[in-house]
C-alpha cells in the first residue's frame, strides 16, 4: 500500500511536470506564433528548464498529489490555478532579476496563468470524467434495465443523486427528468445532462408525454428536503391516480458516501404530508434564555423531553440535569448526549417527580436556572380506570417541581401541557388541567413578589411520540393489518416533535403583556385537524398497499376517555395573537391560590390511598366541566368550581 501510494505520488508530480514544460512552448506559440518558437528555438529551451525547475520546487510545495483526481473540486481547481500563478511569479522574478526581460515577451506570464491552470486542472476534469462513465466516456446500464424516475427538486441532493446514478453500470434508477418544485431554475435548463421539464402542476402533462414517448416512470421521487406538507399531499394523489410510487432521496450525507448502486430511495411517510412549513424563530432570543445556564428537564428521555435535551443542548447550557423515571429512557439520551455533546456538563438522575425529598435534594444539588418539566402519564384509556395514578405523576409530581422551582429560586419553570386539559373528558385531561392551574396560580404569585416565572405550553398530539396512532398504524402494517380506528369522524392535531418543542423554546422567550401579567398559557398553532381514517388511508397508500383491499380498517369504537374532537382553548378563555405568528395567548380565569392549595391537598390524599373512585369524584368536584363519557360536554360551555381572581386585564 505505502509502495502504491508512492507510485501515485510519484506519477502524479511526473504528469504535472510534464504539463509544466509542456506550457511554455504552447504559451510562447500563443505570443509569438509557430514561427516565432521555431525561430527562438534557444529562448524557448532555456525559458522552458527555468520554467520546470520553479515548477517542480512549487509543485512539490504545493502537495499537488493529495489532491484526488477522481473527486476534483472547485476548491481543488482554485489551489491549482493559485499554483499556476505562483509558479509564473516567480519565474517572472527570477527573469527580472538576471535578464531585466530583456527579449522575452512579458505578457507571456498572463498567456501561461491560464495555458497552466487549464492543464493542470484539465487533466483531472477529464480523469473525473472517464471515471464516473459521463456520456462520452464509458456507457452506464442499459436503460431497460434500471427505473425511470422524475426527481422533485432542482436542488443539490437532484445533482448529487444523478451524479451517483451515472457513475455505475448498475445503478438501479435512470433519472429521465426534473421537476421544479419551486421554481429554483428555468424549465428547459439542465443538471449533469438532465432536463428540468416543468413544474408541480405539470406533472400529469409530463408524465403522459413521456409514457407516450416509451418513458414509463416508475418513482417520483421528493429531491427537496423542505418539500412537505400540501404539496406532497396532491403529489401522493397523483401518484396513486398514475400507478406509481412517491419517494424521498436518502439524506445528503448518505449520497455523497454511498455507492451508486446501494443507494435506495426511502418512502414518503405521515410527517412528510402533516408537516408544515418552517415557522419564524427567535433563535436569538433562545440563546440568550439558554446559553450558559444551568438546565433541569424532567421526563428527559421521553418523547418530548429527548427532544428538548437535544434542541437545548445545542445553545451551549453550561450544565444540563436530565431526569427521568425511566431507567432505560435515561441511559439512551444520556448515551446520546455523550456522542453529540460531549463538551457540556450533564448528569443523568434517577428521580420520579412524586418523590419530593429527592427532587428537592436534585434541586439543591444541581441549583437549576431553567427548568422544563415535561414528565407526565399521558395514555389516556390506560389511566382511566385508575385516576389515582395520574393525579400522583401529573398533579403532584407537577406542585413538586413547582415548589421546588420557587423554593431554590429558579428562574423560569415551563411546562408542557396538552389539549386534553380543554374541557377534559378524560382522567388524563382532567389532572393536567389541574396541574395547568397550579402554575397559574403560582406565575401570578412570583409575578407579584418577583419571583418564578412560570410559562405554561400547550399543544395537541406529537407525530411519532410513544403511545400515539402513527407508531400505532406503523406496527398494524408491517402485521399486516387491520388497521384499526375508533371512530370514522375523529379527528386530531398534529404536530412534529422537532416543531413543537422549537415552538415550546421560542414561547418560553414571549414578553407578551398577557403573559407578563401573569397565568396566561401559550397555544401552539397546530394547524387544521386531521381526521384518522383519512391518516390511515393515506399510510396504507404510503406502504404502496391498497385500503380496504390489501389493509383492512377496521372501526373499533371510542375507547374509554376519549372523544371525538380536541380543542385548543376553553369557551371562556379569551384567544389573542401573540407577538409570534404560531402561538396564541389564552386568558383563563385564574383560580384563587389558598383554594387551589386545599383542594389539591384532598385530591392527592385520596390519589395516596389508592381510592380511584373517591379520586374521580374529587376530579369531578373540582372540574364541573370534567365528563368520563366522550360524548358529553362536547361542545358545552366550561364551568369551574374553583373561585377566581377577577382578570387582570379587566
Amino acid at each position: 500500500m505505502v509502495i502504491s501510494h508512492r507510485f501515485r505520488h510519484a506519477a502524479i508530480l511526473a504528469i504535472d511536470i510534464f504539463l509544466a514544460a509542456l506550457s511554455v512552448p504552447i504559451s510562447i506559440a500563443l505570443r509569438i506564433g509557430f514561427d516565432g518558437l521555431v525561430g527562438r528555438f534557444d529562448l524557448t529551451v532555456l525559458a522552458t528548464t527555468i520554467f520546470t525547475g520553479i515548477a517542480i520546487f512549487t509543485i512539490v510545495l504545493s502537495r499537488h498529489g493529495r489532491i484526488a483526481w477522481r473527486w476534483v473540486s472547485v476548491d481543488d481547481a482554485i489551489l491549482l490555478a493559485r499554483t499556476a500563478a505562483l509558479i509564473n511569479l516567480i519565474f517572472l522574478a527570477v527573469l527580472f532579476l538576471t535578464t531585466r526581460l530583456d527579449g522575452f515577451p512579458r505578457s507571456f506570464i498572463g498567456i501561461n496563468i491560464l495555458c497552466l491552470g487549464g492543464l493542470f486542472i484539465g487533466s483531472r476534469l477529464v480523469f473525473r470524467l472517464w471515471h464516473e462513465r459521463q456520456p462520452g466516456f464509458a456507457k452506464g446500464a442499459p436503460k431497460d434495465q434500471q427505473l425511470n424516475v422524475l426527481l422533485i427538486g432542482a436542488t443539490d441532493e437532484a445533482e448529487a443523486f444523478i451524479r451517483k446514478m451515472s457513475r455505475s453500470g448498475t445503478a438501479p434508477y435512470h433519472v429521465s427528468g426534473l421537476i421544479n418544485a419551486d421554481n429554483e431554475r428555468p424549465v428547459g435548463s439542465r443538471i449533469r445532462g438532465v432536463k428540468i421539464l416543468g413544474g408541480l402542476n405539470e406533472i400529469g402533462p409530463i408524465l403522459r408525454r413521456l409514457r407516450g414517448r416509451g418513458a414509463h416512470i416508475g418513482h417520483l421521487i421528493l429531491s427537496d428536503p423542505s418539500l412537505k406538507g400540501e404539496p406532497v399531499k396532491k403529489l401522493l394523489e397523483l401518484t396513486e391516480e398514475e400507478g406509481i410510487r412517491l419517494s424521498r432521496l436518502p439524506e445528503m450525507s448518505q449520497l455523497q458516501n454511498a455507492d451508486s448502486n446501494r443507494i435506495t430511495v426511502q418512502p414518503v411517510n405521515v410527517e412528510d404530508l402533516l408537516s408544515r412549513p418552517q415557522a419564524r424563530l427567535d433563535r436569538s432570543a433562545m440563546a440568550a434564555l439558554l446559553t450558559g445556564k444551568r438546565v433541569l428537564i424532567t421526563g428527559a428521555g421521553g418523547s418530548i423531553g429527548s427532544e428538548l435535551v437535544r434542541q437545548i443542548a445545542a445553545f451551549t447550557p453550561s450544565r444540563l440535569t436530565l431526569v427521568d423515571a425511566s431507567e432505560y429512557n435515561l441511559f439512551e439520551i444520556d448515551g446520546e448526549m455523550a456522542r453529540r455533546f460531549p463538551a457540556i456538563e450533564r448528569e443523568a438522575l434517577l428521580v420520579n417527580v412524586r418523590d419530593r425529598k429527592s427532587l428537592f435534594e436534585t434541586f439543591d444539588r444541581e441549583k437549576p436556572e431553567i427548568v422544563f418539566h415535561a414528565a407526565a402519564l399521558k395514555h389516556v384509556p390506560l389511566l382511566e380506570p385508575q385516576p389515582s395514578e395520574a393525579v400522583l405523576t401529573n398533579v403532584m409530581g407537577t406542585r413538586n417541581v413547582a415548589d421546588a422551582c420557587t423554593a431554590h429560586h429558579v428562574q423560569m419553570m415551563v411546562m408542557i401541557s396538552t389539549d386534553k386539559a380543554v374541557q377534559p373528558v378524560s382522567v388524563m385531561g382532567a389532572s393536567k388541567r389541574i396541574a395547568e392551574t397550579y402554575c397559574q396560580a403560582q406565575d401570578i404569585r412570583g409575578r407579584e413578589q418577583g419571583g418564578t416565572r412560570f410559562v405554561t405550553v400547550r399543544f395537541g398530539n406529537v407525530l411519532g411520540s410513544a403511545g400515539s396512532v402513527v407508531p400505532l398504524f406503523q406496527r398494524q402494517l408491517e402485521q399486516g393489518g387491520p388497521l384499526t380506528v375508533t371512530d370514522p369522524r375523529m379527528t386530531r392535531y398534529f404536530m412534529t416533535i422537532r416543531e413543537a418543542v422549537e415552538l415550546v423554546l421560542q414561547a418560553s422567550t414571549l414578553r407578551d403583556t398577557m403573559l407578563e401579567e401573569g397565568g396566561g398559557i401559550a397555544v401552539l398553532d397546530m394547524g387544521e385537524p386531521v381526521n384518522i381514517l383519512d391518516m390511515a388511508r393515506q399510510m396504507i397508500r404510503l406502504a404502496g398497499l391498497q385500503p380496504d383491499k390489501d389493509i383492512e380498517i377496521e372501526i373499533t369504537g371510542l375507547r374509554p376517555g376519549e372523544r371525538l374532537y380536541e380543542i385548543l382553548f376553553q369557551h371562556q378563555e379569551a384567544l389573542v395573537n401573540s407577538s409570534h405568528e404560531a402561538i396564541m395567548l389564552a386568558r383563563p380565569r385564574v383560580p384563587e391560590e389558598a383554594f387551589v392549595g386545599k383542594m389539591l391537598d384532598s385530591l392527592i390524599e385520596a390519589a395516596l390511598k389508592s381510592d380511584h373512585q373517591h379520586t374521580r369524584e374529587l376530579l369531578e368536584r373540582i372540574l364541573p366541566d370534567f365528563a368520563t363519557r366522550a360524548d358529553r360536554l362536547e361542545n358545552q360551555e366550561a364551568s369551574s368550581a374553583f373561585p377566581m381572581h377577577d382578570d387582570p386585564s379587566a
